[in-house]
């Protein structure tokens, strides 16, 4: 689509852009995204310039965790549409130049998924009771858990079997969940499930798709014998580390990052290899250090994993040199290009984050009784990280909203919460709705234009009026004009096919202030107090300051690219 038959496989610089189908656009006014919605806004993805999007569940769910519960692999949830509308969403897409990748939920599936439903009417020991990781508890009787592992959204991670069969012959028995207790996990020793899903690949491979993003990809294999583990559950799954990177390996614990899950992802590499088109598989693999998370981008495994360091890192020019080359030095000695992002559907807007108290690791979600983020500091921020992603070489993926600096809903009602995180906390984790609201299209419309009656499933901002897309589409000075500038630039100077070379601004202290050339493009990101002067000769291609600063310097909090001999 666009590139020679001879150039390098689209995945390694595309711009690829994330959907949240309840999110993004409604078109019958229910209040709820749909599929037909994104087909009315395809032209806004195209505008932008991305290649790419890639689908959040739509599959048919309960919706216990916003539709990453599935309950059947192979079909759409009817309050997002039909297969009919997405394979229209499919065509009209490819039509457009723009290719899809979807969402795969493989270590675990909905507890009313058909296969745990048969899972639960065989006999104790079958092989279909062994699609699942059901084991005999602990104790008297069984009456205590198989171990003492602990769900990632607070609480146990097994519940009782016979609590949901109500037969003797369950007691005792329990079924693992490493998020919510509607979520039972595969047991990936099963050839069962190695077939279903090889069968699962190629019914959305044969209907036009171009790749997968694999959740949870590093937790599908769990460690033999299931040992007790005292480390927690959220360390390293729920938007990133919390540790700077380096060589240190971080003890995941028995249920993550498991040596069996490779060869699962190189059976799964030969079955993409055998259609046409490139197809590719992207990880969320939250693994240190990045020698390990480069495991899963190895030549015969993924086309590419979500670097989580980087999302995570702190504001700070030193941590983001060393995240920097760490990642691209590990993905470049297996041959794979590093796969940048700065917000998902699971962790705090980057525009808030950046402006919040510590820029660091997101917290699970922030209340209205909690600190506020400074929203001026942060979208400025926000611009800047925009800038330093777009011109790093290898893909980049966006969080739908990003592109208009939508910070996070922090003030949102904790009665309107639906993440299962907020009730399984008992409240003291907010959970991720404050970055799950519902897009912002038109300024003077109800629900701004999301759906034709204006309501939304969850609340927007009331100032999330003047980041509207009509509000800001002819502005050349907001943030959704910079992120068209800046894919646009790339693409030109195919800063994503390109090399990073660290430089030196004259008169600047490298502890505040990070530059680097990209071919023909310095950039230069000010994380300090006080202007930094352009270079001398540089022409300013694109800058991140929305205040009209004199061109002759590049502010504090801010970016540029330059373009130099």
């Amino acid at each position: 689509m666009g590139r020679p038959a001879d150039a390098a496989p689209w995945w390694r610089d595309a711009v690829i852009y994330q959907v949240y189908p309840k999110s993004f656009a409604d078109s019958d006014g229910d209040g709820v995204g749909d599929l037909p919605g994104i087909v009315q806004r395809l032209d806004h993805l195209v505008r932008l310039g991305v290649d790419a999007l890639w689908l959040s569940p739509f599959y048919p769910s309960p919706q216990a965790d916003g539709g990453y519960d599935v309950a059947d692999y192979c079909d759409v949830d009817p309050a997002l549409g039909t297969l009919a509308d997405l394979d229209a969403l499919l065509a009209r897409a490819h039509a457009r130049g723009l290719r899809v990748i979807v969402d795969l939920v493989p270590n675990h599936t909905s507890d009313a998924h058909p296969w745990f439903r048969d899972a639960l009417a065989a006999p104790v020991g079958s092989a279909r009771r062994g699609v699942y990781l059901i084991r005999p508890g602990t104790g008297p009787d069984g009456g205590e858990p198989p171990n003492n592992w602990q769900s990632v959204f607070g609480g146990p991670a097994w519940t009782r079997v016979d609590a949901l069969t109500g037969r003797g012959e369950d007691a005792g028995q329990w079924y693992l969940h490493t998020f919510d207790a509607r979520q039972p996990d595969l047991d990936w020793d099963s050839p069962l499930v190695r077939t279903r899903f090889e069968d699962v690949l190629r019914f959305w491979l044969d209907r036009g798709v171009d790749g997968f993003r694999v959740d949870v990809a590093h937790g599908l294999v769990k460690a033999e014998g299931l040992p007790d583990w005292d480390g927690g559950a959220t360390a390293m799954v729920m938007g990133g580390s919390a540790h700077a990177p380096g060589s240190e390996v971080v003890d995941l614990g028995p249920m993550f990052d498991q040596d069996g899950v490779h060869e699962i992802y190189r059976s799964w590499n030969r079955l993409l290899a055998s259609y046409p088109g490139d197809r590719a598989m992207v990880g969320e693999a939250c693994v240190e250090p990045a020698e390990r998370a480069a495991r899963y981008v190895r030549p015969d495994e993924m086309q590419q994993a979500f670097n989580f360091p980087f999302l995570q890192c702190r504001w700070d020019a030193e941590a983001l040199r060393r995240v920097i080359t760490v990642s691209l030095e590990a993905d470049g000695a297996v041959g794979a290009p590093t796969t940048w992002v700065l917000s998902n559907h699971d962790v705090v807007r980057h525009a808030s984050l950046l402006g919040w108290i510590d820029t660091g690791r997101s917290p699970n979600g922030i209340g209205a009784d909690d600190p506020q983020p400074d929203a001026a500091l942060g979208l400025r921020r926000a611009r800047a990280a925009a800038l330093l992603m777009l011109a790093l070489p290898g893909s980049a993926y966006l969080y739908q909203g990003e592109e208009l600096g939508l910070p996070e809903h922090t003030t949102l009602p904790d009665a309107l919460r639906q993440d299962p995180m907020w009730f399984r906390s008992g409240g003291r984790e907010r959970g991720r709705d404050g970055c799950r609201v519902p897009l912002p299209w038109e300024a003077g419309r109800p629900g701004f234009g999301f759906g034709p009656t204006g309501r939304t499933w969850l609340p927007q901002p009331d100032d999330w009026a003047a980041l509207a897309v009509d509000v800001q589409d002819e502005d050349a000075s907001s943030t959704l004009a910079l992120y068209r500038d800046a894919i646009r630039c790339r693409r030109e100077r195919a800063l994503g096919r390109g090399t990073l070379a660290w430089a030196q601004v004259d008169g600047t202290d490298p502890r505040h202030v990070l530059a680097f050339r990209n071919g023909d493009v310095l950039v230069v990101v000010n994380l300090g107090e006080g202007p930094v002067a352009v270079p001398e000769g540089a022409t300013v291609l694109l800058r991140s300051d929305a205040d009209g600063a004199a061109a002759g310097v590049v502010g504090p909090d801010c970016a540029a690219w330059l373009a130099v001999a």
